[in-house]
């Protein structure tokens, strides 16, 4: 330890001279550190029942990261890159309703409803449900999906034996995305999250206003949908460059 004693016997002068040494340190790891130790004692305060002031901590900075999107038509190739009808069905699940990797390997074919043409998503990220809609695309694969397989509980079967209750892991989902990612010579980092981002950002582009995202998404937190705000391309003013106007302006003036 830095000072020997526990954080609560230190003053507000000492932590700040300490968290000082922390930020002049250059590398990532420092930084980390200084970052992993405000959240800390943050924790800390709030068990004993004490304001964030009573050490004057600082606020932690929030890198200014946009989440990678793809356009539709990557999206279009990743649906028919993989070979298996099964990770074509996972992907169009994970992109089409929005979920979270650990959403869909919880799906159980009883959270279907193709009457109603909803998925239910039982205790998501927050123990809380919610419903998206099914497109009639997504059911007419699913449907095809589900009579070509041995299913009995989990929409996405694992290997017997695998534990979890024979569902897929989210390792075999992640694998399934990226496999799909590199058969569509997608170059971006592509992740299941991706599909997730790319799912809201295309509603938003459609028109869907930013609250009925945030439900869909099962965000607790408006600020948190928007920053698809940031990523949206959205009429009427959509934004362009003046690379656009330049060549065919130019065009028309040069024949």
């Amino acid at each position: 330890m830095h000072f020997g004693r526990i954080p609560l016997e230190l003053n507000s002068e000492e932590v700040q001279d300490y968290l000082y040494e922390l930020q002049k340190r250059s590398s990532t790891q420092s930084q980390t550190r200084f970052k992993h130790t405000i959240f800390g004692l943050r924790f800390l305060l709030k068990s004993e029942g004490l304001p964030y002031d009573h050490l004057l901590l600082p606020s932690v900075k929030k890198t200014g990261t946009l989440p990678a999107v793809l356009s539709k038509e990557e999206v279009w190739r990743m649906l028919r890159s993989p070979e298996l009808l099964k990770h074509r069905i996972l992907i169009g699940v994970l992109y089409g309703c929005g979920l979270r990797c650990s959403e869909v390997c919880n799906v159980r074919l009883r959270d279907l409803d193709f009457d109603r043409k909803i998925l239910h998503v039982v205790q998501g990220k927050g123990k809380k449900d919610r419903y998206v809609p099914l497109s009639d695309h997504l059911i007419r694969g699913l449907k095809t999906y589900i009579d070509s397989e041995n299913l009995e509980n989990w929409l996405f079967n694992g290997q017997a034996g695998a534990g979890s209750g024979n569902r897929y892991s989210s390792r075999s989902v992640q694998s399934a995305v990226k496999q799909a990612a590199k058969r569509a010579g997608i170059m971006k980092d592509v992740h299941v999250h991706t599909l997730r981002h790319s799912y809201a950002t295309h509603l938003l582009e459609d028109g869907l206003d930013i609250v009925s995202v945030k439900n869909l998404l099962g965000h607790s937190r408006i600020q948190t949908t928007m920053i698809y705000l940031h990523v949206a391309r959205s009429n009427p003013h959509r934004a362009f460059s003046p690379l656009d106007t330049l060549f065919s302006q130019c065009a028309v003036q040069r024949r």
